[in-house]
């Protein structure tokens, strides 16, 4: 009796041991660190805000939900890393989703606990995001950071547009973050270019840096682009080079003509206009189909609410993203673009 039971027993444990690997602290961190990688927080979300692993997505394992917003987010295709609070939770999920049909699963052995135990770094979600759909269905994540950076999630590419580690009582810890697919520097200023934000973001072998000339030469390295360059940077995600400057009396010597530069990048059809340093200038007229733009709003290094709002009614934005405007009074803008999702963000 006592040898049937046993059997009987290692049989159920088979059963419920999962047909996917539970690795350490140091291996979860080396599987997450592979391109394509689905990090998934499957806790609740107040638990997820109050600090979680760095470009994880939460679904809620205890949601009724759980099952639909996995078979919406997850590519079945690609490995999915979950992880919970001690490890119950995400051994009962990921039995669920390889029942699904994700047969590529990693679990985190011991939950954030042990994650934290080993020294590893956890976020607490500090800044704003914004999620977009492209044309043909990518997810383009856009997330506050402060003052003029931007980090953009293109479907499993990751762009910092002039990330900067800090600018008076807002700091970024870029160690937390994915590696930089392409780095974009508008210009040399203090607060746009940053050398060791951009070491922190760099990978040696697959980081590509795209800068005007004086940041190039600044920082030792980089793909130069002049306004009106043009340059692919990925199958589905393109660049333009456009001009950024300052057109007011007693403030040129701030962005002169011809020497910074702004960008459009386009994501697998989605437009979006980040305009750098600059006034009103007339180039703007060319800027079209803009579905996103983010447009800096302090004088006297940058803009007006009141050019905010006359470049707005030019390039006619679907979202507007006023930027860069340290202690400037917005309050105005909304109200004067009715026609225009405007979204006023905290980067200060």
């Amino acid at each position: 009796m006592r040898k049937l039971f046993i059997a009987i027993s290692t049989l159920l444990l088979a059963a419920c041991a999962p047909k996917y690997p539970t690795v350490t602290p140091d291996e979860f961190e080396q599987a997450i660190a592979e391109p394509d990688v689905q990090l998934v927080d499957v806790r609740t979300p107040e638990e997820y805000e109050q600090g979680h692993i760095i470009g994880a997505m939460n679904i809620d394992w205890k949601s009724d939900a759980f099952a639909d917003e996995a078979e919406q987010m997850l590519d079945k295709s690609k490995t999915v890393a979950i992880y919970c609070r001690a490890g119950r939770r995400s051994h009962e999920a990921g039995n669920k989703l390889y029942k699904m049909g994700y047969t590529h699963i990693v679990e985190l052995q011991g939950g954030l606990e042990a994650w934290k135990a080993a020294g590893k770094t956890v976020q607490a979600e500090v800044y704003e995001c914004d999620e977009f759909r492209t044309p043909n269905g990518m997810s383009v994540k856009l997330n506050a950071l402060v003052h003029a950076s931007i980090w953009i999630e293109a479907g499993d590419k990751q762009i910092f547009v002039d990330p900067v580690s800090q600018l008076g009582n807002r700091s970024i810890d870029y160690t937390t973050m994915p590696t930089a697919d392409f780095i974009l520097v508008t210009h040399e200023h203090h607060d746009h270019l940053d050398k060791e934000a951009i070491h922190n973001l760099s990978h040696e072998l697959y980081t590509q840096v795209i800068a005007n000339q004086a940041s190039a030469d600044i920082l030792g390295k980089g793909f130069v682009m002049a306004n009106g360059d043009k340059r692919t940077l990925a199958d589905d995600i393109s660049i333009e080079a456009v001009p950024a400057y300052n057109t007011t009396e007693g403030h040129l010597q701030f962005h002169p003509k011809g020497r910074d530069n702004g960008y459009i990048l386009t994501i697998d059809g989605l437009r979006i206009y980040i305009a750098g340093d600059t006034e009103d200038i007339p180039e703007m007229a060319d800027v079209k189909d803009i579905d996103i733009a983010f447009l800096p709003c302090n004088q006297p290094y940058t803009m007006t609410p009141e050019q905010v709002i006359k470049v707005a009614r030019i390039i006619r934005p679907k979202v507007l993203f006023p930027y860069h405007y340290s202690d400037t009074d917005l309050n105005a803008i909304p109200a004067e673009l009715p026609d225009i999702d405007v979204r006023i963000r905290h980067y200060e």
